[in-house]
């Protein structure tokens, strides 16, 4: 594991247009992996797009590590159905944190970078990282994969950053 970078606060918002499992819709609930830190949110019975807005912690390390979360179906007599996938790296966050950093931006609302889907993310449209209120943030939709259709709208923040950079 790197140097302690921060701490990582994600918002699972909603989805859409998630995958039917059951007859007629699904159970769905996400779980988080950064690392070796996992989060579950809670099930939302039938319905295929849910709203969340579950607020996860993280301790931050680097070198940027790469966010994954799993999509399921809850389902009471046997195991859980896979609704999706999806990975984003956290690697222009931080480089927007440190940038901010560099630059001294204080304004309020300043677009620090424009991250655009690639083959490193799974991102379903362009997301701005942001300086708001003290914090470093992104707000992106996720495309899941591995299924037919469905996305999942998150809100990340940087917070907690170191005040001065580190010595060599």
């Amino acid at each position: 594991m790197g140097d302690k970078f921060g701490q990582l606060k994600v918002t699972v918002v909603k989805g859409r247009r998630l995958v039917i499992r059951d007859f007629n819709s699904s159970d769905p609930y996400v779980i988080l992996k950064l690392g070796n830190q996992t989060a579950k949110t809670k099930v939302i019975h039938s319905c295929l797009n849910p709203v969340w807005n579950e607020e996860f912690d993280f301790s931050f390390s680097e070198p940027a590590e790469v966010l994954k979360l799993q999509v399921f179906d809850k389902d009471r007599f046997k195991a859980d159905d896979k609704m999706g996938n999806a990975h984003l790296s956290l690697q222009p966050l931080v480089a927007s944190a440190r940038l901010r950093k560099i630059l001294g931006i204080a304004s309020e609302g300043t677009t620090l970078r424009k991250v655009i889907p690639e083959s490193d993310n799974c991102l379903a449209a362009d997301s701005s990282i942001n300086w708001v209120n003290g914090e470093v943030v992104q707000d992106v939709w996720l495309r899941l994969c591995e299924v037919e259709s469905g996305d999942i709208e998150l809100k990340i923040k940087l917070i907690n950053l170191p005040s001065a950079a580190p010595s060599k």
